[in-house]
């Protein structure tokens, strides 16, 4: 892989390539570099990344929406069960005096059995929020990585020529058999 790497570095050494040549001065080349690449991704990327959030943002809002009507569902059954739970302890006082404690287990139960519904449904909601939120995250990585991916091709299949693209081609079989001469 080095020599790979040094064959294309060498090739701004050549006297033919005068108008093609890396400057390997990692100061003056990487902030314009990334100046460049910044800029692009931002120009490019900016409509894309936008309308991908927004259409993530409508299906999250949707998913908060349900969430808060089943929340809803959840606190009209919640008073329901209160309501329920006044007519039983209304039924325990008149129980209790004859030494009855069933209804009271009753009553507990009928607590307990609300508040883990609402809890399971609660729970419910933030998972489904940290998936759909976890989802757009890895979506819009996607279509960064591919955008980017795309620009990059784009960018090094517009600099290179047939003339260029076969002297790199031959000088690497040079070097391959260069190679396999010394190790033989």
């Amino acid at each position: 892989m080095k020599n790979v790497t040094d064959s294309f570095l060498s090739l701004g050494h050549w006297p033919f390539a005068r108008s093609f040549g890396f400057n390997t001065d990692i100061l003056a080349t990487n902030p314009i570099n990334l100046s460049v690449v910044i800029g692009v991704l931002i120009f490019f990327g900016k409509g894309v990344l936008n309308d991908l959030l927004d259409n993530r943002k409508q299906r999250i809002l949707n998913t908060i929406r349900n969430s808060e009507e089943l929340r809803r569902g959840s606190i009209e059954q919640l008073e329901r069960a209160r309501a329920r739970l006044r007519e039983v302890e209304t039924e325990a006082d008149q129980f209790r005096v004859n030494g009855y404690s069933e209804i009271e287990q009753e009553k507990w139960n009928l607590i307990n059995s609300t508040y883990k519904t609402l809890e399971q449904l609660e729970n419910y909601k933030n998972e489904t929020l940290q998936f759909e939120q976890q989802k757009a995250i890895n979506e819009v990585r996607q279509r960064v990585f591919q955008q980017a991916l795309q620009g990059a091709l784009g960018t090094l299949n517009s600099c290179l020529d047939n003339e260029l693209h076969l002297r790199t081609i031959s000088a690497n079989i040079g070097m391959l058999g260069a190679m396999k001469e010394i190790t033989d």
